[in-house]
């Protein structure tokens, strides 16, 4: 399977979720990276959370649901 179709397939239904809490942890980084007026510690939980968001969010992506007599 080619990687283009593997991120057209369907995706199992726990990857999607864990898809949407990479999106969710990934804009929250987002905002408050935005935010210039954070402690440096915030700043750098921050960058974390936007590593582990985009991480989650590909690998789940790439998860296929595969058909029972494929």
């Amino acid at each position: 399977m080619k990687l283009t179709q593997r991120f057209v397939a369907k995706t199992p239904p726990f990857f999607g979720k864990v898809r949407n809490i990479g999106l969710i942890l990934t804009a929250i980084s987002g905002a408050l990276l935005g935010v210039p007026a954070l402690p440096v510690i915030v700043a750098k939980i921050a960058g974390y959370l936007a590593v582990a968001g985009t991480v989650m969010s590909g690998v789940s992506q790439a998860a296929v649901h595969e058909e029972e007599g494929s």
